[in-house]
C-alpha cells in the first residue's frame, strides 16, 4: 500500500468507520459527503479509493484503518486531528446507534493519534 495524503486517508478512515457495523446508514453517507465537500473543493474521482475499500475483507479493515490513520497523522496538525476525531464521533453517532465495532475503531484511532 502506498502512502495517502491527509484528505484521502481521512476518506478511508470515515468509510471504514461507517461500515464496520455492517450497515452504511444514509446519515453517515451525508456526513462523508460533507467531508468530501470540505476537503475537496474541486471535483475528484474517488472510484479507485472506494473500490479499494469495498474489496477489503472485514479481517483486513483494522490493518487498513491503522495504515491510513498513520498517513493522516503524518500529514496533519494536532488541531486537524482533534477536529477529525470530533467529526468521526459525529459520524458514528449519526444513526443514533454506536456499535461495539464503531467504538472499537474510534478508540483505536484516538490511541493511534494519542488523543485522550
Amino acid at each position: 500500500m502506498h502512502k495517502s495524503n491527509k484528505s484521502i486517508a481521512g476518506y478511508h478512515l470515515l468509510m471504514i468507520l461507517s461500515s464496520v457495523d455492517g450497515e452504511f446508514a444514509p446519515e453517515e453517507g451525508m456526513l462523508v459527503q460533507q467531508y468530501l465537500a470540505d476537503e475537496f473543493p474541486f471535483t475528484i474521482n474517488l472510484d479507485d479509493e472506494l473500490e479499494t475499500i469495498a474489496l477489503l475483507k472485514p479481517e483486513e479493515w483494522k490493518a487498513h484503518f491503522e495504515f491510513h490513520g498513520r498517513c493522516f497523522l503524518d500529514d496533519s496538525t494536532e488541531e486537524e486531528r482533534l477536529n477529525f476525531i470530533k467529526f468521526a464521533k459525529t459520524l458514528i453517532k449519526a444513526d443514533d446507534i454506536v456499535t461495539d465495532e464503531e467504538h472499537t475503531f474510534y478508540v483505536l484511532l484516538k490511541n493511534l493519534w494519542n488523543i485522550k
